[in-house]
């Protein structure tokens, strides 16, 4: 489970308020995309979850982990719950795909018997079997976010984050890959997303949280009806005024 209680931030360099006041629950296994225009702190709300940013006040836990004291010793510990996929990919050019996927477990130490298994079970999951060979530039689009959701799961993480997982596809890629989230999500990991794609989060039913000047300011649960006017609401709060969809 992830909790926050009353939680606020503010960036010293700048007196940026990134999170205010903001309190959510996210039960083992919910799939919840969080929405907002830039600025609206969901970059802030990952950060703290991935124990990156220090709270100001507030309580957070992320499982066993209450993260306004949590020891620089077991911060590794509490990523290792955490499986990140990111917009830009970050694969190693250098490194194959199976390579790539297998870093993770090496840098902990697994035995290559193990890490084989465990990366020919992910390639397979995210259909990229033959693929293990390939350089990243040797992959499309979407094979290389595969890639990179195969490397956030191949540590067996409870919770899967993606921040703008489908910022660089198109629409048919992105909905291939929230497909590839809900399998996921079926198998029982928690998967929180990032996203700017409201038609996205509309073909997919899943619980809403958005986000606005560091508040929440709607939470729609999975399945909930959503009223015309919770919908023109939730793309205010994502497209600025003259329409300019940007990150």
């Amino acid at each position: 489970m992830i909790e926050f209680q009353n939680v606020s931030m503010t960036y010293k360099t700048n007196s940026t308020v990134a999170l205010d006041d903001v309190t959510v629950t996210i039960n083992d296994g919910e799939f919840v995309f969080v929405v907002g225009a830039s600025g609206a702190g969901k970059s802030s709300f990952l950060s703290v979850i991935m124990g990156l940013e220090k709270i100001d006040s507030g309580v957070v836990h992320v499982g066993p982990y209450s993260l306004r004291g949590i020891k620089k010793r077991e911060l590794p510990y509490l990523r290792r719950m955490l499986g990140i996929v990111f917009q830009d990919f970050r694969l190693i050019p250098k490194m194959s795909v199976y390579d790539n996927v297998a870093f993770a477990l090496r840098v902990i130490g697994m035995g290559e018997r193990k890490i084989t298994r465990r990366v020919q079970y992910v390639l397979k999951l995210v259909d990229l079997t033959d693929k293990a060979d390939c350089l990243p530039n040797q992959l499309s689009q979407g094979e290389r976010q595969r890639v990179a959701i195969a490397r956030a799961l191949v540590n067996n993480p409870s919770v899967i984050i993606a921040d703008e997982p489908t910022g660089n596809l198109d629409p048919a890629l992105s909905n291939d890959i929230m497909r590839l989230f809900d399998k996921i999500n079926s198998l029982g990991a928690t998967v929180i997303v990032v996203t700017h794609d409201l038609d996205l989060v509309k073909r997919f039913s899943h619980r809403i949280v958005t986000l606005e000047n560091g508040r929440i300011v709607s939470d729609i649960p999975k399945g909930g009806r959503v009223s015309a006017k919770q919908m023109i609401e939730e793309e205010d709060a994502i497209i600025p005024k003259g329409g300019v969809l940007h990150g």
